[in-house]
């Protein structure tokens, strides 16, 4: 019979690490498409209001309203560069959490190949005890019939 895989809780572990990798991968990719839309989202919101602003600017407007523009202007210009920065750690969590996808891989990667040799010694140690069972069998079977082939003999001598 065949011995269980020492390390299969560190396996089973390693699989659930690697599992969770990739699902917090996945999110992180999620949570940095979604600020590289939302930062798409308001540089072309701003170019609209920019073309807004200059053909207000041809036809001719007060004062107040140019500074109200220049004002909206300039906080767009303010969430540009703050989601700019959003994306620029989500990009820092998604390489963080690849490096973590590609250790956990790694690390079940080594496991697997543990099992896999542990797997093949034992079907090594299986195979030599089955053949060692087959030899004393056969060395048995042989010894049974030489003494059959003895006692044969000597039952004829004693007939003669």
């Amino acid at each position: 019979m065949a011995k269980p895989f020492p390390l299969q809780p560190l396996l089973h572990l390693a699989k659930q690490k690697n599992d969770f990798a990739i699902k917090n991968l996945g999110k992180l990719n999620q949570q940095q498409n979604a600020a590289q839309t939302k930062l798409s989202t308001l540089q072309q919101f701003r170019k609209d209001y920019q073309e807004k602003f200059q053909e207000a600017t041809k036809n001719g407007m007060a004062s107040t309203d140019l500074r109200n523009f220049q004002d909206f202007i300039y906080r767009l210009d303010q969430a540009i560069r703050q989601q700019e920065g959003v994306i620029e750690l989500a990009m820092h969590s998604v390489n963080s959490g690849q490096a973590e996808l590609n250790e956990s891989q790694r690390k079940m990667q080594s496991f697997d190949t543990l099992a896999l040799r542990h797997h093949q010694a034992e079907q090594i140690r299986e195979a030599k005890l089955e053949q060692k069972i087959q030899d004393e069998h056969s060395s048995r079977f042989a010894a049974y019939k030489a003494g059959e082939k003895i006692n044969e003999e000597l039952e004829g001598e004693h007939y003669e």
